[in-house]
């Protein structure tokens, strides 16, 4: 299990290089990912090209939903940034889940 400090590193780095892409030019959104096997939840924000205030807290029920949410374990997502495993399969097979707005989802899909 990776630790915390590495999942905010390895969701940067996942995050980082679709926030810089052109299909993201004006994307404000908030962003949230549930590690499956720390109870916690990263929340951030993608805006101008960028992760901003990315932070851990406790997954709790009722929570304000993000524009964007994954969902996955800490190990899948240092996998991600570390090229052992690409996003679409792992969706495809359900170990990333992916959760947003039907604008969001389409201009995620070209950024994937």
């Amino acid at each position: 299990m990776a630790t915390i400090e590495q999942c905010i590193t390895a969701l940067q780095g996942v995050l980082g290089g679709l926030a810089t892409a052109p299909a993201a030019q004006g994307l404000d959104r908030s962003l949230s990912c549930r590690l499956t096997d720390h109870g916690q939840v990263l929340r951030g924000r993608l805006a101008s090209g960028a992760v901003r205030d990315l932070h851990a807290e406790d997954d709790v029920p009722g929570a304000p939903k993000a524009d964007i949410r994954l969902t996955m374990s800490s190990d899948d997502l240092v996998a991600l940034t570390s090229g052992q495993l690409s996003f679409a399969p792992a969706w495809a097979s359900g170990r990333v889940k992916l959760e947003a707005g039907l604008r969001d989802m389409l201009r995620l899909r070209a950024l994937l």
